[in-house]
């Protein structure tokens, strides 16, 4: 590579390196907003919010990635072109393809990273976060209980904490269980926690009282100091992890087991899903080739280009959103999966038609000031 090549790589890789680390940080911002769940009401700890965030971000990272190229690559271009550093390579002999290739290589290079997440990096992500999102579905100190609330986790069981701590502990407990025979059972507790005995969940009861009424009318009523209440009937123990298309390889997504009736039913989905995995990448092509578009698909201008930049600024966010509705569209008829490339490809195609129609200016305008010298002879004589 040239030296004017390896200039040219370098004024575009960091800024397209800062873009795309500010916008996965707000994105990455507002996706944790939205996962204090797991913190405020599924009271699990920072790490598991901390997990579950950072598994989720090869899949932000690719939405946002085409964002990052085309913002980084306008303010890139836009400064080698209005300090004329542009002109100066075309006014050297460079052509029209020499000048952008460096930005092109740059844009293949990040597609090329983001069909890597997508092939191999979201879906060992994605799954270890639906494990994890299982488990904490699988709390059962987490989904018993909810401070200061009454709770019905099964019908005909009520359970009631006055304060629950970071680790599970209750306190002021109270739990009424109605059972199939028409006895009920009411039990308080001064502090409990959910545990286990015999590999089964329980919850330990300390400091409390037993009041069972039966079916016949008789009532019966025991203090105990240490009591354990089974909960294995409200643990659902063959529930599996369900993985979602977006959780799954390449492969699982073309050739999903028929056998399974999910899989059968949403065989478009998976289709959809896996074409959607090898088309996305593209995107940052024709981010690329619209930033460049938007810079030298004109004329030179001193007074800028907002015009021209505003203008593919919609145009590619139409092309994204409209990769979008594509998609959308291919969960209901396969063949409309080509759709998926031919939508960046065809951006890419007409911004680069744009640019190679425009004609190089090989000449450099700089105005240079008139010298100031003596007046001449004729001039101060007829002064």
């Amino acid at each position: 590579m040239r030296l004017i090549d390896r200039y040219l790589l370098r004024q575009l890789l960091a800024p397209v390196a800062l873009a795309t680390l500010a916008l996965t940080a707000v994105a990455l911002l507002s996706q944790s907003l939205a996962g204090l769940d797991l913190i405020v009401n599924q009271r699990q700890s920072a790490l598991v919010f901390l997990k579950v965030t950072l598994l989720y971000m090869p899949q932000l990272i690719n939405l946002i990635l085409p964002v990052a190229v085309f913002v980084a690559a306008l303010v890139g271009l836009n400064r080698l072109h209005t300090e004329q550093e542009i002109v100066v390579c075309f006014a050297s002999g460079m052509s029209r393809w020499r000048v952008i290739a460096p930005a092109m290589r740059l844009a293949c290079t990040v597609a090329f990273l983001a069909l890597v997440m997508n092939l191999f990096v979201q879906p060992m992500t994605y799954k270890a976060m639906r494990q994890e999102l299982f488990n904490v579905k699988a709390d059962l100190a987490a989904t018993l209980v909810r401070e200061g609330e009454f709770t019905e986790p099964t019908p005909g069981l009520t359970v009631y904490a006055q304060g629950v701590d970071g680790r599970g502990n209750l306190t002021n407990l109270f739990i009424h269980q109605i059972k199939a025979d028409g006895s009920t059972t009411t039990y308080t507790a001064e502090e409990g926690h959910v545990g286990h005995a015999n590999g089964r969940p329980v919850l330990v009861m300390l400091n409390g009282s037993n009041q069972e009424f039966s079916s016949r009318g008789v009532l019966n009523y025991i203090t105990f100091d240490y009591y354990t209440f089974d909960l294995a009937p409200l643990a659902n123990t063959e529930e599996l992890v369900h993985y979602k298309p977006s959780d799954r390889y390449l492969h699982e997504l073309f050739f999903p087991d028929l056998q399974q009736d999910w899989e059968r039913r949403n065989r478009l989905d998976l289709l959809a899903e896996g074409h959607a995995r090898l088309a996305s990448p593209l995107y940052n092509v024709a981010a690329m080739a619209m930033a460049l578009c938007a810079i030298l698909g004109g004329g030179f201008s001193r007074l800028g280009y907002g015009r021209r930049i505003a203008a593919l600024a919609a145009i590619a966010a139409i092309v994204r959103l409209l990769g979008f509705q594509v998609q959308s569209a291919c969960e209901d008829e396969a063949w409309l999966n080509i759709l998926q490339y031919a939508v960046p490809i065809g951006a890419a195609w007409g911004a680069l038609a744009s640019i190679f129609r425009q004609r190089i200016n090989r000449h450099i305008d700089i105005t240079r000031p008139r010298p100031v010298g003596p007046r001449s002879p004729g001039l101060q004589a007829s002064a």
